[in-house]
């Protein structure tokens, strides 16, 4: 499948069995797979059919959905081991569209001997989707057609007190990290989050442990975009990486290391 016909896939995936159910969720559709973390029929459905043409196109390829991993933990190391494979977040963002929000995400990213080579993000409710290919570009697909993106100058680049970070931490919302602007919360879903800070609306995100369908699309988006996805230990991040400490998402690589710089002076 060609990168428009994957893109292509999730669009008409999410209005055949997402769309329906935002703001119209019966009852008996939502579920726990443990206490908070909500699961919802039309993560397992759109998992499902989007899985079904990825192998069908690519019946070599390892697929690591969420939902699959959830009841096949052992998928995780086929797909860390894998030379072809695919993340896939059929709804990212539940607790959002849960409860209302349009802010929730159908990703997917290609891996080849663990690195991304290609990357998509759909938002059902907003009609933009996000397409990253390596070394060719970060682009932006909406009804006016299509636009190339490249991340802003970051203000930290020229003023680093004055970068503006969100995280996805909430006891860290209000923190200030070693003189920095006080953390704001995310938008609770990374297939908004990597758009945003690609577009401008926020300097760096802090996250917590992060699995592969949650950060390797958005890490192809922004590296193409001109920005950095690095873990809070400073070590570079990799598809592979299962179970990072932390990451840093940042527009430039200045605005990443003055904020691992203030992950270690405020550790101290």
């Amino acid at each position: 499948m060609d990168t428009d016909e994957i893109l292509t896939l999730l669009r008409d995936v999410a209005d055949e069995v997402v769309n329906p159910r935002f703001r119209a969720l019966a009852e008996g559709e939502v579920h726990e797979k443990r206490p908070g973390d909500l699961v919802t029929d039309a993560d397992r459905e759109a998992e499902v059919l989007i899985s079904r043409a990825l192998l069908d196109a690519f019946p070599d390829a390892v697929v690591l959905g969420e939902e699959t991993f959830a009841a096949d933990p052992a998928l995780m190391d086929r797909y860390a081991a894998a030379s072809h494979a695919f993340t896939l977040d059929p709804v990212d963002g539940t607790k959002n569209f849960v409860h209302g929000s349009p802010d929730h995400a159908v990703m997917v990213s290609e891996t080849v001997d663990g690195e991304a080579v290609r990357a998509w993000i759909w938002q059902p409710q907003h009609g933009l989707g996000y397409v990253a290919e390596r070394g060719a570009g970060a682009w932006r697909h909406d009804a006016d057609g299509t636009t190339r993106l490249t991340v802003p100058d970051a203000s930290g680049t020229s003023s680093p007190d004055g970068l503006r970070g969100r995280t996805s931490r909430r006891a860290w919302i209000g923190r200030s990290l070693d003189g920095l602007p006080p953390l704001e919360l995310t938008w609770v879903s990374c297939g908004i989050d990597y758009p945003k800070l690609v577009e401008g609306a926020a300097d760096y995100v802090l996250y917590g442990r992060g699995a592969p369908w949650d950060h390797v699309p958005g890490s192809l988006l922004l590296a193409e975009a001109g920005g950095v996805l690095g873990r809070t230990d400073g070590e570079a991040y990799s598809p592979r990486d299962t179970a990072p400490p932390g990451l840093v998402a940042a527009g430039a690589t200045g605005v990443y290391d003055r904020v691992v710089a203030a992950l270690a002076a405020d550790a101290d």
